[in-house]
């Protein structure tokens, strides 16, 4: 016989696409949870058929959360309840996080069973850096509040991963190109599924293939990061210097200098030297 659940909640990834990509262990906890609190009931009930379980559920969304989690939080003390969203990793994008917060509050044992995400899968497929990402969700829809979201990351030297619909993706890629410049990216489509697609170019060669009608299906951006900065001019090298001449010896000014602009340390020091005399 199979042991019960613990009591608490568990965080469980469900596929983006292709259900083969559920783990063993997300269909066992789903399997034997007490409750799965589910962004739409519809689509869990689909996975759980896909896996032959059949399982209390509960509708867990932006619209009923405030209402609905204290509920969720006072019967995690005595049972297990399992959180999934429609597709991938809950609270990526999806309404969750306020449940995992409270329950940490109310001391429930806490469990992830991680899995498929969305812009994970996406930033695999892109051939751009990835190193360093910020995933910065869906961008609003508005131009004016769009144009300023873009403007707030467009300096991060990393690269940026978005969710979009089919019907905005030629706007947003505009925007993006526009607000980036000539950066590499790439838009990522139906990922797991049938007919996964992964589309690179420039934002501006992008932003001209879906201008007309964007595709169907779920649909992730990835943009490259920035370009290297140009190395600083001879007069603005010669300010720099003679600032930190004004406050530092010369080998610390150049060292200084040198951490600030990536330039040789030693050349830099050479032309101190000069400034000074």
């Amino acid at each position: 016989m199979t042991d019960p659940l613990a009591p608490g909640l568990y965080i469980v990834a469900t596929p983006i696409g292709n259900l083969g990509d559920l783990s063993p262990r997300a269909a066992d906890i789903l399997s034997r949870a007490d409750l799965i609190a589910a962004e739409d009931t519809r689509v869990t009930a689909k996975l759980l058929r896909h896996i032959g379980a059949e399982r209390p559920m509960t509708p867990y969304h932006d619209h009923n959360a405030d209402r609905v989690r204290p509920g969720l939080i006072e019967r995690m003390r005595s049972e297990a309840i399992a959180l999934v969203s429609d597709a991938g990793t809950p609270m990526i994008s999806d309404p969750g996080f306020k449940l995992v917060r409270d329950a940490r509050a109310a001391g429930a044992h806490i469990v992830t069973i991680p899995g498929p995400s969305a812009a994970i899968a996406a930033l695999t497929l892109a051939g751009l850096p990835t190193d360093r990402f910020l995933f910065i969700g869906f961008l609003p829809s508005k131009e004016k509040a769009k144009a300023d979201a873009i403007a707030e990351v467009a300096a991060i030297r990393a690269s940026l991963v978005l969710y979009e619909s089919g019907p905005r993706l030629g706007a947003t890629l505009a925007a993006l190109a526009k607000g980036l410049g000539e950066r590499d990216g790439a838009v990522a489509r139906e990922i797991s599924k049938a007919f996964e697609e992964c589309v690179t170019g420039t934002l501006a060669e992008l932003a001209e293939r879906y201008a007309e009608q964007g595709p169907k299906g779920e649909i992730v951006i990835v943009v490259g990061p920035p370009g290297e900065a140009p190395p600083p001019q001879v007069d603005d090298l010669d300010a720099l210097l003679r600032e930190a001449l004004e406050r530092l010896p010369v080998a610390k000014a150049a060292k200084e200098v040198a951490a600030a602009t990536g330039l040789d340390r030693h050349d830099l020091y050479n032309r101190a030297l000069e400034l000074k005399a």
